[in-house]
């Protein structure tokens, strides 16, 4: 696994651990958070286990949907050196502000 792919992995899991505590802090049912989704309990299970066939969108749209806020923090830094080039890298960093 890239680093990239082991990066999203991580985001999915961390994403959907914090829909589940979420939803249990709202004392909502899986199929409460469903209705509110417009998707089924058995999708809402597939979300909160970050499943494969879930996409980060269901995951976000989730999250918000039980009160959950994103601040997003974006840095660009100057790589110094010769191999380096001149190239710049950008970090976005995701924070998820959750409620509890």
């Amino acid at each position: 696994m890239s680093n990239e792919e082991s990066q999203l992995l991580d985001a999915r899991i961390q994403l959907a651990l914090a829909i589940r505590r979420q939803r249990e802090a709202l004392h909502l049912s899986q199929k409460e958070l469903g209705a509110k989704l417009k998707t089924s309990q058995p999708r809402v299970a597939k979300i909160e286990r970050a499943a494969s066939d879930v996409s980060l969108d269901q995951l976000v749209r989730a999250f918000t949907a039980t009160g959950g806020k994103f601040v997003v923090k974006s840095t660009i830094k100057q790589k110094k050196g010769k191999r380096a080039g001149g190239k710049t890298t950008d970090t976005i960093v995701l924070a998820v502000d959750a409620s509890e």
